[in-house]
């Protein structure tokens, strides 16, 4: 490379986008020819399609069919560089992101860096009852729910109703696919493998703090909900407090449940990018930004998806939820874009709500788009077709395609898989 090349890389603006989930992976995409180096950092050398986790957790998908190498999607755009790090601060004067052995320069800064589970000031019960972010909670959720269908197989009479109980606390769309999955695999996958126990006898129970599950849905689709949960054998618990968790189960609404496998998808907190800005923050951390996405008095940085709060047309909190961290990611890096080509900034960020889904089981779901409110089969139809239209790549798609259809006629579950040492 010779002088004036060298000069000219230089020259161009950095770009660095920290987080390669929904938004970060849609900013990077939308880059794709800018006159700028980009630098994507995230911790994993993959993309999660984190809707479908739950159904790692229940053995109905492996981890490889939902995740795809970011490399390789974004194999395509020479000004992005991928780099596999930890990020641990950002100094905004100096305008460096800080690694844990490095930092790196910018100009532009686009945050999406997601969020955690949310104990509500109860972190001691992580370790009781683990939520669902990561394909490692996944993976660790599905060896425990196997295993304690596994461990009663082999216990005194006495000690089976314990074991087959779960207790899932939540009543989000988390809370109730999980639940749904739950009494699905006990109730048809592995209802015939067992010799001294019957999982048709598993106990599953959704506990909510509420007065209804899905609050994001109608009150009517959110009934329709119970009712679908109900024909599963679930039981659900609404305006039921969780006060207490431990190894050896939980209090809900005043009730102790015995049970060894709590599953915890009550509520999340935002990344420590606050921490990083020393920003105003929500109660679940979240940053509070400007109406065009920008950290308040630094134009340059942006914090998209569950990393930020701002308000939507009504004045509520866009939600956090796929849709929203795509469109963002796109306002960020369009609105980066235009004032790299010196053109006028666009309009404040509007997010557009293209509806709310939610499944309940095999053939039952919920599907919300406004104008229209379904369930039932075609709303599961309506489900299923979303959620591969925005998985990543053809073989993704096409894999849990075959996978869901041959599940749907058989019954059976593909990734029944107990990994690691035995207890």
């Amino acid at each position: 490379m010779n002088a004036e090349t060298t000069q000219a890389a230089a020259a161009r603006p950095r770009i660095v986008i920290i987080g390669a989930g929904f938004g970060g992976l849609m900013a990077a995409k939308t880059l794709k020819g800018a006159s700028a180096d980009v630098t994507l950092i995230d911790r994993h050398n993959y993309h999660l399609f984190q809707p479908l986790l739950y159904q790692v957790a229940t053995a109905g998908l492996s981890p490889a069919q939902i995740a795809a190498p970011v490399r390789s999607i974004l194999r395509g755009q020479s000004n992005v560089t991928v780099r596999l790090g930890r990020v641990t601060g950002v100094d905004m004067a100096a305008r460096r992101v800080e690694l844990e052995k490095e930092s790196l320069p910018y100009d532009w800064l686009i945050v999406a860096t997601g969020a955690r589970h949310a104990y509500f000031g109860h972190d001691d019960w992580e370790q009781f009852a683990p939520g669902l972010k990561k394909i490692e909670d996944a993976t660790a959720i599905r060896r425990e729910i196997l295993m304690a269908f596994e461990r009663a197989e082999n216990a005194a009479d006495n000690e089976r109703h314990r074991l087959l109980t779960f207790v899932v606390i939540g009543g989000g769309p988390t809370g109730v696919e999980m639940a749904g999955a739950i009494a699905e695999l006990a109730k048809t996958a592995l209802a015939k493998d067992f010799r001294h126990i019957d999982p048709r006898q598993t106990r599953v129970i959704l506990v909510e703090a509420g007065p209804r599950i899905l609050t994001s849905f109608p009150e009517s689709l959110s009934a329709s909900a119970v009712r679908a949960l109900a024909r599963l054998g679930v039981e659900t618990k609404i305006n039921a407090a969780v006060t207490e968790c431990d190894a050896a189960g939980v209090v809900a609404g005043g009730e102790r449940i015995d049970t060894d496998c709590v599953i915890w998808a009550a509520g999340v907190a935002a990344s420590p990018a606050a921490r990083w800005f020393r920003a105003d923050a929500d109660r679940a951390g979240r940053v509070k930004v400007d109406s065009d996405l920008t950290l308040p008095g630094h134009p340059e940085i942006f914090v998209i998806g569950d990393t930020a709060v701002v308000a939507g047309k009504d004045g509520k909190p866009v939600p956090g939820v796929a849709p929203a961290a795509k469109q963002q990611g796109v306002y960020a890096a369009k609105a980066i874009r235009a004032r790299l080509e010196g053109r006028p900034a666009p309009k404040p960020f509007r997010y557009v709500n293209v509806g709310n889904l939610a499944t309940i089981g095999r053939s039952s779901a919920i599907a919300d788009f406004g104008w229209l409110r379904v369930s039932g089969l075609l709303a599961w139809l309506l489900w299923g077709v979303v959620h591969i239209f925005f998985l990543i790549g053809f073989r993704n798609r096409l894999s849990i395609l075959i996978e869901w259809i041959w599940a749907y006629l058989t019954f059976q579950r593909g990734a029944r898989l107990i990994t690691g040492p035995l207890p």
